[in-house]
């Protein structure tokens, strides 16, 4: 998962590059700070127009002072927190509240961006392309920024084609399964098969939706394990990503159940069977109708929001952890607050790991059952 633990390391670069280019670069409280404690020397530190050295005031009073309320600047990511030596113990905890628990800044750690964090002996930041575009000739067709969870649906994709293709030839050979790999591809492609696909759909069309249903379970499954790898992040914590699945289950599902009955017959097997006097019929078979029709497009919303929530709150939950020790950084309480954030943050990591899992085969099952409803009429 791309979490916060990154952001309590590997951002020392950026901070002295800052540095380097302006000074100590402090900011408005820090020189407030300053000016109040040194006076005119504080004007000489910050680059105003020097003074001479007075009898009251020697070169080597001006010396000492310009280091009083020394700013130490720690940042993480897009926050910055400046702790001045005179801070109280309240001031450090207020400073780093307002920075390390920034709803802007826990959010960068779990939503999409245009690079990946990585840690410094892998170069701190791959930045990506900030916009890739296909072109015929000189003419652009396709213009579109590439973003981190677009990497990872590919890398997903890939892997996923690369994995069973091979087991594919494996199978296409008619050998026995042999070694770890390869029994344990195939036994969850027979879970898929006999504990999801064919109770909700039959055994007559298991094997026509089978191919479908496989690739969305190892897609998302796929997508919300590399979600458990630092500074990767989770391609399906992200609203636009699981939409996309939901809506490509919602035209399988609508295109399948038309393909079987007929357009007009399948809108109309949404209505239930119903035994009523047609004075009541015309007037509850509309709106019950209406509700049915309303019920299949919100069923899918629904797949969307569930996979989406369940994958964004744990990550975020998990840089929240995180977090407090960033809160505590320029205190004694981190020494107390550091072993409890990481033990927390490891038990919740594993079940998020449970989760990862829970949440493809929920998604692939209602799938299935989304399917199997719309091959036979109310």
């Amino acid at each position: 998962m791309a979490l916060g633990m990154m952001s309590l390391q590997d951002h020392d670069e950026q901070d002295h590059a800052a540095a380097d280019s302006n000074g100590s670069a402090p900011n408005q409280e820090t020189l407030a700070s300053t000016e109040a404690g040194t006076g005119s020397a504080a004007q000489d530190t910050h680059g105003n127009e020097a003074h001479p050295a007075s009898d009251d005031h020697p070169a080597d009073d001006h010396a000492h002072d310009s280091h009083a309320g020394e700013a130490h600047t720690t940042d993480h990511g897009h926050a910055t927190a400046t702790y001045n030596d005179s801070d109280t113990f309240i001031e450090r905890l207020e400073k780093g509240k307002a920075w390390f628990l920034d709803p802007h800044h826990l959010f960068d750690h779990v939503k999409d961006a245009d690079s990946f964090h990585v840690p410094k002996a892998l170069g701190g930041h791959w930045n990506l392309p900030k916009r890739a575009s296909v072109s015929v000739g000189q003419t652009p067709i396709i213009k579109g920024q590439l973003t981190k969870f677009m990497v990872l649906e590919l890398a997903a994709a890939i892997l996923i084609f690369v994995v069973f293709k091979w087991l594919a030839m494996k199978v296409s050979s008619g050998a026995k399964p042999t070694g770890r790999v390869w029994n344990f591809l195939e036994s969850i492609v027979v879970f898929v098969r006999d504990d999801i696909a064919r109770p909700a759909i039959g055994d007559h069309d298991t094997k026509r939706f089978l191919p479908f249903l496989l690739t969305l379970f190892f897609f998302i499954l796929t997508l919300n394990l590399f979600g458990m790898i630092p500074f990767l992040g989770s391609a399906t914590g992200s609203i636009a990503v699981t939409a996309v699945f939901a809506v490509v289950t919602f035209l399988v599902v609508v295109g399948s159940g038309m393909k079987k009955m007929g357009a007009v017959g399948f809108w109309q097997a949404q209505l239930p069977h119903m035994d009523l006097p047609p004075a009541l019929a015309i007037v509850l078979k509309p709106g019950i109708w209406a509700i049915e029709v309303f019920g299949l497009f919100v069923k899918h919303f629904v797949l969307a929001v569930r996979l989406f929530a369940n994958m964004f709150a744990g990550h975020l939950v998990l840089a929240v952890f995180i977090a407090f020790i960033g809160v505590v950084s320029a205190t004694f309480l981190i020494w107390a607050v550091a072993p409890v954030a990481i033990l927390a943050s490891i038990a919740l990591s594993v079940l998020e790991l449970f989760v990862a899992c829970l949440q493809a085969y929920v998604f692939t099952f209602l799938a299935a059952l989304f399917i199997g409803a719309a091959q036979h009429a109310h």
